[in-house]
């Protein structure tokens, strides 16, 4: 590893550390580096509060001037709710800029090496560059599409159910997992469930971990019908944590209307098959600034969302146990693919334990749409850790 890659590879590890605190904007982290040492980092602690740059510059002060900074992201040249960053680093004589990645931002994208070059500053691109469009691949999609990134969650036995063949399904994986899984929502926008989910385990859907309570993501209900209880733990906490329940015009006025007095937000959009238009949700749940989605639903929703090529990725809790049951439900419903060609490959898998548990991350994707570099395998490449 030379040490460009070195300090690139110490600007991501800062950027990581803003990981849920920052949406809509990216994760960053910068490092100033003189004459072999770092004199300066930072990182973006929040949205709306200081970028890396300007941190890392404010801490190398003085010897900034003449350093080479790092940076996992183009540097911004726009003004927004900060000044552009471009400016700051050319007033403070920074020599160098290594950047991992452009970023996709139409109003950024490529303008700031141009003002950066412009200025007389040396620039080299593509340090690490695939590892930093996955560090902010839910930036990349929301700035691109102004949809956001979906992630599928599950858990289920060894034998592929999900619950059992009378619906018992608590508790699947083990603590560890589940601990895991309330990390996961402390750091996306929202949470979605279908209304089978809601109705069968009435799930608070709340972050809360390590002895911590967290609001969390803003929960989304699909429920093209308008089932869900009044009594359920949702529509009772719905005045303290922002809830939104995806609907269409099948649903009674009088229960919008008991609803909406509850907190409960009502998002009317267009049916689909007499059920709520997931392409269209997924505009709509972008619109309001939602940049990640985390889904927690049963096998009707989850395999709706991989049909219309919704799920970007995949986190899949595999647990030592057997249920066995033709009725007992899979993480995938719906009629399924009739053909081998029509399903979907896992690119880029990666395994881990956890304690007991296995979790399988990857990145569904229609294997029409794929071209195999390796004719010999379906899917990526897989890496194992523990």
């Amino acid at each position: 590893m030379d040490s460009d890659e070195r300090y690139m590879w110490m600007a991501l590890d800062l950027a990581r550390q803003g990981r849920g605190k920052t949406s809509p904007n990216p994760l960053v982290g910068a490092i100033l580096v003189k004459d072999g040492e770092v004199v300066g980092t930072g990182f973006h602690k929040k949205a709306g509060d200081r970028h890396a740059e300007i941190i890392a510059l404010q801490d190398a002060a003085e010897k900034a001037r003449a350093a080479t900074l790092y940076i996992n992201l183009e540097p911004c040249c726009h003004y927004g709710k900060t000044p552009p960053c471009t400016e700051a680093i050319i007033r403070a004589g920074v020599r160098k800029v290594v950047i991992a990645v452009i970023d996709p931002n139409p109003l950024v994208s490529g303008k700031g090496i141009r003002r950066l070059e412009k200025a007389g500053i040396k620039i080299k691109l593509g340090v690490l560059e695939d590892k930093a469009k996955r560090l902010n691949e839910v930036y990349f999609k929301y700035i691109t599409t102004q949809k956001p990134f979906v992630i599928v969650k599950t858990a289920m036995t060894l034998d592929g159910k999900i619950a059992t063949s009378s619906g018992e399904s608590r508790w699947i994986s083990g603590e560890r997992s589940r601990k895991f899984v309330h990390r996961l929502r402390s750091v996306t926008d929202g949470i979605m469930v279908g209304i089978n989910t809601a109705l069968q385990d009435d799930p608070l859907l709340t972050a809360r971990f390590d002895g911590v309570k967290s609001p969390g993501p803003v929960r989304i209900i699909v429920d093209s019908k308008g089932r869900l209880p009044l009594d359920s733990k949702i529509v009772k906490t719905a005045s303290e944590i922002k809830t939104v329940l995806a609907t269409t015009e099948s649903v009674r006025p009088d229960k919008i209307k008991v609803l909406e007095s509850s907190g409960v937000e009502i998002l009317m959009l267009p049916q689909k098959k007499k059920q709520v238009s997931l392409q269209k949700l997924m505009s709509a749940l972008g619109a309001m600034g939602i940049t990640s989605l985390l889904v927690e639903g049963g096998g009707t929703l989850n395999y709706s969302l991989l049909n219309e090529n919704i799920i970007d990725k995949i986190y899949f809790f595999i647990a030592p146990l057997l249920f066995g049951g033709e009725n007992a439900p899979s993480p995938l419903g719906g009629t399924g693919v009739s053909e081998l060609k029509r399903s979907w490959s896992v690119e880029n898998m990666e395994v881990k334990q956890l304690d007991n548990d296995l979790l399988v991350i990857g990145y569904p994707v229609r294997r029409e749409q794929v071209v195999h570099r390796d004719s010999g395998r379906v899917g990526g490449n897989i890496k194992s850790a523990t």
